[in-house]
Protein backbone atom coordinates (compact mmCIF):
# COMPACT_ATOMS: atom_id res chain seq x y z
CA UNK A 1 0.00 0.00 0.00
CA UNK A 2 1.10 3.52 -0.77
CA UNK A 3 2.20 5.78 2.32
CA UNK A 4 -0.48 7.44 3.54
CA UNK A 5 0.84 11.35 2.25
CA UNK A 6 -1.04 13.94 1.29
CA UNK A 7 -3.12 13.39 -1.84
CA UNK A 8 -3.17 16.06 -4.74
CA UNK A 9 -4.70 18.71 -4.08
CA UNK A 10 -33.54 18.90 -6.84
CA UNK A 11 -34.46 16.36 -9.23
CA UNK A 12 -36.03 13.42 -7.84
CA UNK A 13 -34.48 9.92 -9.28
CA UNK A 14 -35.23 6.44 -8.66
CA UNK A 15 -32.71 5.55 -7.11
CA UNK A 16 -29.58 7.21 -6.31
CA UNK A 17 -29.11 11.20 -6.73
CA UNK A 18 -26.92 12.56 -8.82
CA UNK A 19 -25.01 14.62 -6.40
CA UNK A 20 -23.71 11.70 -4.83
CA UNK A 21 -21.97 10.66 -8.47
CA UNK A 22 -19.91 13.83 -8.39
CA UNK A 23 -15.98 13.57 -8.33
CA UNK A 24 -14.20 14.69 -5.19
CA UNK A 25 -10.80 16.21 -5.62
CA UNK A 26 -8.32 14.67 -3.26
CA UNK A 27 -10.10 11.68 -2.25
CA UNK A 28 -8.51 8.93 0.47
CA UNK A 29 -10.79 6.80 -0.90
CA UNK A 30 -12.75 5.94 -4.11
CA UNK A 31 -15.43 3.31 -3.80
CA UNK A 32 -17.37 2.28 -7.10
CA UNK A 33 -20.36 -0.06 -7.34
CA UNK A 34 -19.69 -1.49 -3.24
CA UNK A 35 -21.99 -4.68 -3.05
CA UNK A 36 -21.68 -6.55 0.44
CA UNK A 37 -22.99 -10.01 0.69
CA UNK A 38 -23.84 -12.48 3.65
CA UNK A 39 -24.26 -15.42 2.18
CA UNK A 40 -26.42 -15.67 -0.70
CA UNK A 41 -28.47 -11.79 0.77
CA UNK A 42 -27.00 -8.56 -0.68
CA UNK A 43 -26.88 -6.62 2.21
CA UNK A 44 -25.49 -3.28 0.61
CA UNK A 45 -26.23 -2.63 -3.29
CA UNK A 46 -24.25 -0.47 -5.41
CA UNK A 47 -22.53 2.16 -3.33
CA UNK A 48 -20.58 4.77 -5.02
CA UNK A 49 -18.52 8.01 -3.27
CA UNK A 50 -15.69 9.46 -2.50
CA UNK A 51 -14.30 10.44 1.03
CA UNK A 52 -12.43 13.36 1.51
CA UNK A 53 -8.50 13.90 2.56
CA UNK A 54 -8.75 15.54 6.47
CA UNK A 55 -12.66 15.87 6.29
CA UNK A 56 -15.57 14.46 8.40
CA UNK A 57 -18.04 12.14 6.50
CA UNK A 58 -21.12 11.04 8.24
CA UNK A 59 -23.60 8.16 7.08
CA UNK A 60 -26.76 8.50 8.19
CA UNK A 61 -30.16 7.09 7.71
CA UNK A 62 -32.26 4.40 9.34
CA UNK A 63 -31.56 1.43 11.30
CA UNK A 64 -30.82 -1.60 8.52
CA UNK A 65 -29.81 -0.12 6.23
CA UNK A 66 -26.04 -0.76 5.69
CA UNK A 67 -24.34 2.01 7.09
CA UNK A 68 -21.87 0.17 10.15
CA UNK A 69 -22.03 -2.70 7.15
CA UNK A 70 -20.04 0.07 4.64
CA UNK A 71 -18.02 1.56 7.40
CA UNK A 72 -16.59 -2.21 8.06
CA UNK A 73 -15.66 -2.51 4.70
CA UNK A 74 -12.96 0.86 4.66
CA UNK A 75 -10.53 -1.33 6.78
CA UNK A 76 -11.91 -4.86 5.55
CA UNK A 77 -13.84 -5.58 9.01
CA UNK A 78 -15.98 -7.70 7.49
CA UNK A 79 -13.30 -9.86 6.44
CA UNK A 80 -13.64 -11.31 9.89
CA UNK A 81 -17.53 -12.48 9.49
CA UNK A 82 -18.30 -15.73 8.32
CA UNK A 83 -19.60 -16.02 4.61
CA UNK A 84 -19.37 -11.94 4.34
CA UNK A 85 -18.62 -11.20 0.61
CA UNK A 86 -17.82 -7.79 -0.77
CA UNK A 87 -18.29 -6.89 -4.43
CA UNK A 88 -17.53 -4.13 -6.40
CA UNK A 89 -14.50 -1.54 -5.38
CA UNK A 90 -12.91 0.51 -2.65
CA UNK A 91 -9.42 2.18 -3.71
CA UNK A 92 -7.70 4.08 -0.84
CA UNK A 93 -5.35 6.61 -2.68
CA UNK A 94 -5.86 4.69 -5.97
CA UNK A 95 -4.94 1.22 -4.25
CA UNK A 96 -7.05 -1.42 -4.51
CA UNK A 97 -7.96 -2.46 -1.25
CA UNK A 98 -8.65 -5.77 -1.40
CA UNK A 99 -6.23 -6.49 -3.65
CA UNK A 100 -4.35 -9.68 -3.26
CA UNK A 101 -1.15 -8.38 -2.50
CA UNK A 102 -2.91 -6.06 0.50
CA UNK A 103 -2.03 -7.05 4.24
CA UNK A 104 -5.20 -6.33 6.14
CA UNK A 105 -3.25 -5.84 9.13
CA UNK A 106 -1.43 -3.04 7.48
CA UNK A 107 -4.84 -1.89 6.18
CA UNK A 108 -6.22 -1.73 10.04
CA UNK A 109 -2.87 -0.31 11.16
CA UNK A 110 -3.84 2.84 8.52
CA UNK A 111 -7.26 2.93 9.55
CA UNK A 112 -8.49 2.43 12.71
CA UNK A 113 -11.67 1.88 14.08
CA UNK A 114 -13.68 3.17 17.02
CA UNK A 115 -16.86 1.05 18.04
CA UNK A 116 -19.97 2.27 18.87
CA UNK A 117 -19.68 0.59 23.17
CA UNK A 118 -16.03 1.61 24.71
CA UNK A 119 -14.08 -1.34 24.73
CA UNK A 120 -10.43 -0.50 26.96
CA UNK A 121 -8.41 -3.24 27.53
CA UNK A 122 -8.41 -5.11 31.01
CA UNK A 123 -5.09 -3.14 31.87
CA UNK A 124 -3.59 0.48 32.78
CA UNK A 125 -4.98 3.61 31.31
CA UNK A 126 -1.18 3.43 30.36
CA UNK A 127 -1.27 0.57 29.17
CA UNK A 128 -4.22 0.63 26.75
CA UNK A 129 -2.09 3.48 24.89
CA UNK A 130 1.13 1.76 24.76
CA UNK A 131 -0.36 -1.98 23.86
CA UNK A 132 -0.19 -0.98 20.10
CA UNK A 133 2.85 0.93 19.79
CA UNK A 134 4.76 -1.60 21.37
CA UNK A 135 2.83 -4.61 19.10
CA UNK A 136 4.39 -2.71 16.15
CA UNK A 137 7.90 -2.29 16.91
CA UNK A 138 7.60 1.39 18.64
CA UNK A 139 11.21 2.17 19.16
CA UNK A 140 10.89 5.52 21.05
CA UNK A 141 10.02 6.95 24.36
CA UNK A 142 6.74 5.33 25.22
CA UNK A 143 6.35 8.18 27.88
CA UNK A 144 5.69 10.65 25.39
CA UNK A 145 3.76 9.13 23.40
CA UNK A 146 1.58 8.02 25.92
CA UNK A 147 1.21 11.78 27.17
CA UNK A 148 1.50 13.55 23.66
CA UNK A 149 -1.63 10.75 22.85
CA UNK A 150 -3.96 11.50 25.50
CA UNK A 151 -3.61 14.89 25.48
CA UNK A 152 -4.42 14.78 21.43
CA UNK A 153 -7.28 12.99 22.76
CA UNK A 154 -8.31 15.87 25.08
CA UNK A 155 -7.92 13.57 28.08
CA UNK A 156 -4.49 14.05 29.38
CA UNK A 157 -4.98 16.52 32.26
CA UNK A 158 -8.38 14.03 33.22
CA UNK A 159 -6.06 10.99 34.02
CA UNK A 160 -2.23 12.11 34.18
CA UNK A 161 -2.04 11.33 37.72
CA UNK A 162 -3.46 7.57 37.55
CA UNK A 163 -2.12 6.32 34.06
CA UNK A 164 -1.48 2.80 36.12
CA UNK A 165 -4.82 2.67 37.03
CA UNK A 166 -7.55 0.47 35.52
CA UNK A 167 -9.00 1.46 31.90
CA UNK A 168 -11.79 0.19 33.21
CA UNK A 169 -12.10 2.59 36.20
CA UNK A 170 -13.23 5.77 34.02
CA UNK A 171 -16.34 7.19 33.02
CA UNK A 172 -18.44 5.92 29.63
CA UNK A 173 -17.23 9.13 27.68
CA UNK A 174 -13.55 8.83 29.34
CA UNK A 175 -13.19 5.72 28.29
CA UNK A 176 -14.29 6.27 24.53
CA UNK A 177 -11.73 9.00 24.24
CA UNK A 178 -9.49 6.60 25.87
CA UNK A 179 -10.03 4.13 22.76
CA UNK A 180 -9.71 7.23 20.50
CA UNK A 181 -6.35 7.77 22.00
CA UNK A 182 -5.61 4.37 21.47
CA UNK A 183 -6.79 3.94 18.28
CA UNK A 184 -4.81 7.39 17.08
CA UNK A 185 -1.22 5.94 19.14
CA UNK A 186 -0.01 3.76 15.94
CA UNK A 187 -0.13 6.74 13.80
CA UNK A 188 -3.44 5.97 11.28
CA UNK A 189 -4.31 8.01 8.76
CA UNK A 190 -8.14 7.02 8.62
CA UNK A 191 -10.41 6.58 11.57
CA UNK A 192 -13.71 4.90 11.25
CA UNK A 193 -16.44 5.67 14.46
CA UNK A 194 -19.24 3.49 14.37
CA UNK A 195 -21.99 5.45 16.57
CA UNK A 196 -19.01 6.53 19.22
CA UNK A 197 -21.55 8.56 21.38
CA UNK A 198 -24.76 6.50 21.08
CA UNK A 199 -23.77 5.27 24.44
CA UNK A 200 -22.90 8.85 26.20
CA UNK A 201 -24.79 11.89 27.93
CA UNK A 202 -24.99 14.65 26.20
CA UNK A 203 -21.95 16.36 27.82
CA UNK A 204 -19.77 13.11 27.38
CA UNK A 205 -20.86 13.38 23.43
CA UNK A 206 -20.11 17.71 22.98
CA UNK A 207 -16.72 16.51 24.37
CA UNK A 208 -16.50 13.52 21.62
CA UNK A 209 -17.72 16.16 18.68
CA UNK A 210 -14.92 18.72 20.30
CA UNK A 211 -12.92 15.93 19.69
CA UNK A 212 -13.83 15.21 16.48
CA UNK A 213 -13.57 18.47 15.05
CA UNK A 214 -10.27 18.42 16.12
CA UNK A 215 -8.72 15.62 14.94
CA UNK A 216 -9.80 16.20 11.54
CA UNK A 217 -7.31 18.98 11.61
CA UNK A 218 -4.87 15.75 10.89
CA UNK A 219 -6.84 12.58 10.71
CA UNK A 220 -9.35 11.57 8.05
CA UNK A 221 -13.03 10.91 9.77
CA UNK A 222 -15.78 8.65 8.83
CA UNK A 223 -18.51 8.44 11.04
CA UNK A 224 -21.57 6.61 11.47
CA UNK A 225 -24.54 7.90 13.36
CA UNK A 226 -28.06 8.01 14.09
CA UNK A 227 -28.21 11.59 15.68
CA UNK A 228 -28.61 13.67 12.72
CA UNK A 229 -28.09 16.88 14.59
CA UNK A 230 -24.33 15.50 15.48
CA UNK A 231 -23.85 14.96 11.56
CA UNK A 232 -25.45 18.61 10.99
CA UNK A 233 -22.76 20.00 13.59
CA UNK A 234 -19.60 17.89 12.86
CA UNK A 235 -19.19 16.79 9.26
CA UNK A 236 -18.22 18.44 6.37
CA UNK A 237 -20.29 15.87 3.85
CA UNK A 238 -23.18 13.53 4.73
CA UNK A 239 -24.33 10.40 3.13
CA UNK A 240 -27.99 9.38 3.42
CA UNK A 241 -28.72 5.47 3.36
CA UNK A 242 -32.00 3.40 3.51
CA UNK A 243 -33.23 -0.09 2.75
CA UNK A 244 -35.05 -0.93 -0.24
CA UNK A 245 -37.40 -4.07 -0.26
CA UNK A 246 -37.38 -6.31 -3.04
CA UNK A 247 -40.59 -8.34 -4.16
CA UNK A 248 -39.31 -11.53 -2.02
CA UNK A 249 -39.36 -9.28 0.90
CA UNK A 250 -35.77 -8.91 1.59
CA UNK A 251 -33.98 -5.77 2.58
CA UNK A 252 -31.24 -3.65 0.43
CA UNK A 253 -29.04 -0.88 1.94
CA UNK A 254 -28.80 1.71 -0.76
CA UNK A 255 -27.40 5.06 -0.96
CA UNK A 256 -29.74 7.36 -1.69
CA UNK A 257 -27.86 10.70 -1.57
CA UNK A 258 -24.42 12.25 -0.49
CA UNK A 259 -23.23 15.63 -0.65
CA UNK A 260 -22.00 18.66 1.31
CA UNK A 261 -23.65 18.73 4.72
CA UNK A 262 -25.04 22.16 4.63
CA UNK A 263 -26.97 20.98 1.05
CA UNK A 264 -28.36 17.92 2.21
CA UNK A 265 -29.54 19.56 5.61
CA UNK A 266 -31.49 22.27 3.76
CA UNK A 267 -31.50 21.33 0.30
CA UNK A 268 -31.75 18.00 -0.45
CA UNK A 269 -32.07 16.88 -4.00
CA UNK A 270 -33.50 13.74 -3.19
CA UNK A 271 -37.65 13.25 -1.89
CA UNK A 272 -36.77 10.17 0.57
CA UNK A 273 -33.67 12.27 2.22
CA UNK A 274 -36.18 15.22 3.13
CA UNK A 275 -38.30 12.81 4.41
CA UNK A 276 -35.49 11.47 6.75
CA UNK A 277 -34.06 14.37 8.06
CA UNK A 278 -37.40 16.11 8.81
CA UNK A 279 -38.58 13.17 10.81
CA UNK A 280 -41.51 11.94 8.29
CA UNK A 281 -39.63 8.24 8.70
CA UNK A 282 -36.93 6.42 10.15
Amino acid sequence: MPPPSDPPGGTRTPQVSYRQARPLAGAVFEVGGLSVFYGDHEAVRDVNLSIGHRQITAMIGPSGCGKSTVLRCFNRMNDLIPHARVAGKIHYHSEDLYGREVDPIEVRRRIGMVFQKPNPFPKSIYDNIAYGPRVGGFKGNLDDLVEETLTHAALWDEVKDKLKTSALALSGGQQQRLCIARTIAVQPEVILMDEPCSALDPIATAKIEDLMEKLAEEFTIIVVTHNMQQAARVSHRTAFFTADVDDKGERHGRLIEYDETSRIFSNPSDNRTEDYISGRFG
